[in-house]
């Protein structure tokens, strides 16, 4: 089976690479380091693949997906461009029967954001079970590791004089994700959304408040999530402080539900490089192929 990764010098293609690496019988093609931005050479690579992975910025993607004339050839793309296009799968099997089936089937597939993995794991199903109503505006905080920024906020971390300490920051409530969050959820409004940057390279912490009663929303979690691959839903108040960095080198996510009779905080807790960015796409990857 051969692979193609355009993009894949960035942070999320050389997770891609590694993880893909230890797949049997798959052959990733190669892009000569000159010719990376060779339109002629990407056009011949991506038609080659049985599957091509795109890890770069929208409009890049967009290009890419343009070059693609091959009927057979599996587009899963990291980057935001196609989150809500019309005829793209959204990569969270995990949400429903529907995701889990579309991504089976598709030629097009978009994985999902990380801050709006953690967010919807959390509401999507609440939506559906009626616990939420779509037209309320919820919170959401998000404490993430600055590897999510790729190369340039990596450089800056890592630098001569790092920033310390936690950075709200899309502080003019405008985050790229945010349409993601809404649409899949289903919500009329966009959440009020809070990003934070730890000075963490990985790790993820996506946290909801809500004013209702903290058992029956863990039920009604629990029961969603019973078989589900790689989410867990943990006991109710089975953490008094939680450490972002716990599922740091896998592709699982943790459900965290926390409160009491009238309070209650959502916590969905994973990679931000694992079940966040290239792990999620992996995972449709492995789906979609019957691996």
């Amino acid at each position: 089976m051969k692979i193609f990764i355009d993009g894949a010098e960035g942070t999320t293609g050389l997770q891609l690479e590694e993880r893909l690496s230890a797949i049997k019988n798959i052959e990733i093609l190669k892009i000569d380091n000159d010719l990376r931005k060779d339109i002629n050479e990407r056009r011949r690579l991506l038609n080659a693949a049985d599957t091509a992975f795109l890890c770069l910025p929208d409009t890049a993607a967009r290009e890419s997906v343009s070059l693609v004339d091959n009927p057979n050839t599996v587009i899963i793309d990291a980057s935001t461009a196609h989150r809500t296009a019309p005829g793209w799968a959204y990569g969270f099997p995990e949400l429903s029967d529907e995701h889990r089936n579309t991504v089976k089937t598709s030629n097009r597939i978009s994985v999902p954001g990380c801050h709006a993995s953690g967010f919807a794991a959390l509401v999507y199903p609440l939506v559906g079970a009626g616990v939420i109503s779509k037209d309320e505006t919820l919170v959401c905080t998000s404490l993430t590791g600055y590897s999510g920024g790729g190369k340039p906020l990596i450089a800056e971390y890592e630098g001569g004089n790092p920033p310390r300490g936690a950075t709200p920051y899309a502080l003019g409530l405008t985050h790229k994700h945010l349409p993601e969050m809404k649409a899949v959820c289903g919500l009329s409004n966009p959440p009020i959304f809070m990003p934070i940057l730890a000075d963490i390279y990985n790790g993820m912490l996506v946290s909801i408040p809500l004013a209702r009663n903290a058992r029956e929303l863990w039920e009604i979690l629990d029961k969603y999530y019973k078989n589900a691959d790689n989410i867990a839903v943990k006991p109710l108040n089975a953490e008094t402080k939680l450490s972002m960095e716990t599922l740091n080198g896998t592709d699982k996510m943790e459900i965290f539900i926390s409160g009491h009779d009238t309070q209650t905080v959502l916590t969905a807790r994973f990679d931000n490089l694992g079940k966040g960015a290239s792990g999620a796409a992996v995972q449709c990857f492995r789906l979609r192929m019957g691996l």
